[in-house]
């Protein structure tokens, strides 16, 4: 199997070159993408045209884009390589482990594998603070446990290239929305520990904007809580509305909680299709969904009733604590049950190289002026 390395840069700094050059070692074919890079650089890029493949942005487009030109050349006319890694350019990773993931996504076809960094003390601060932060609201959100969200290490099998394609985003924010994304179709999401070197305590070589691209990053992950939590309130405000309106009896408590949940979850399905996730509205994510709305549905009613009847609890406190209960016992099930195999399986051994010899005339130059 034979395997391509994809790598986005902006002003590269010089270590980019032996970057290349390391990855031809092992027998990688190397796809780097000049993401509107200044004037100063192109003698940097006219050398690397040489030793592999470059492609060309006029104009700063952002990683997310690079990354998805770079996708959609080798979708067109790499076609033969089985597995795809992107890296970063600032020479944070070690080629040895790019090979070692690359090896990883080759064995499990239809995987994501991540490079899992050892935030220990001597990483930046800002990096830990950071990663531990996203690494907290991605599990509180979509219930999947990721040790390390922001790692630009990745690898997957071409399987996934019209996936990653699709996936939404410009800028770093890119790189979040496929963990999401892989959460959401239920792609697995496998975790190999690498090495990471810091030039400097500050990681000066980073183009990351401190503002801007956390906001996009987080942008998805806000979205997506609050879709949820709009739901709640409307299914509230739907339950004390038709409570008022149907009989003050059990059977109307019942139709009330039917009909508020039917029309959140209607509203809840809306949203994540449209604003959260982009996708079409589908038989099959359709289908998918009103099985779990309906299982929930059942759960709720059973929970409200239970209060209610043997607690005699006040149906509006009743319906809060309903979906407080639903809340938790969801968020467990994901973390214990569903997502359990995401859990980190460590590789404690390197891989052998196997004999790759990539086609060195694929090499050239791509002008991409998007």
């Amino acid at each position: 199997m034979e395997f391509i390395v994809i790598i986005p840069a902006l002003n590269p700094e010089p270590c980019l070159e032996k970057l290349v050059d390391r990855l031809w070692e092992l027998e990688n074919q190397v796809l780097v993408v000049d993401d509107g890079s200044e004037k100063e650089y192109r003698e940097n890029f006219q050398r690397l045209e040489k030793k592999c493949i470059v492609l060309h942005h006029k104009e700063n487009q952002g990683k997310g884009e690079a990354i998805k030109t770079a996708l959609q050349y080798i979708r067109t006319e790499l076609w033969e390589y089985g597995a795809v890694g992107i890296m970063d350019a600032d020479g944070q990773h070690l080629p040895e482990d790019m090979e070692k993931l690359l090896m990883r996504a080759g064995r499990n076809p239809g995987a994501l594998v991540l490079g899992i960094r050892n935030l220990d003390k001597s990483t930046p601060w800002k990096s830990r603070f950071g990663n531990q932060l996203t690494r907290k609201i991605f599990k509180l959100i979509t219930g999947a446990e990721i040790s390390d969200t922001q790692t630009g290490l990745r690898a997957f099998s071409t399987e996934l290239l019209d996936f990653m394609l699709e996936i939404p985003g410009e800028r770093y924010e890119y790189e979040m929305n496929m963990l999401i994304n892989c959460v959401k179709k239920k792609i697995p999401i496998l975790e190999v520990p690498i090495e990471t070197i810091y030039h400097d305590k500050g990681n000066s070589c980073s183009h990351f904007r401190k503002v801007r691209d956390s906001i996009r990053i987080y942008r998805n992950l806000l979205k997506f809580s609050m879709s949820s939590f709009s739901s709640f309130l409307l299914d509230y405000l739907l339950f004390v509305i038709f409570t008022a309106v149907f009989p003050s009896s059990a059977a109307g408590v019942l139709g009330a909680n039917i009909g508020a949940r039917v029309l959140s979850a209607v509203y809840n399905y809306m949203m994540n299709c449209r604003f959260v996730f982009h996708e079409k509205k589908s038989v099959k994510t359709g289908s998918e969904y009103l099985g779990l709305a309906g299982i929930i549905l059942i759960l709720n009613n059973l929970i409200l009733e239970f209060l209610t009847v043997v607690f005699r609890i006040p149906v509006y406190p009743a319906k809060i604590l309903t979906e407080i209960t639903l809340f938790l016992i969801s968020w467990l099930v994901q973390g214990k049950v569903i997502f359990r195999k995401r859990e980190v399986n460590r590789d404690e051994k390197t891989y052998g190289f196997c004999s790759r010899y990539p086609h060195r005339s694929s090499a050239g130059n791509g002008n991409l002026g998007r």
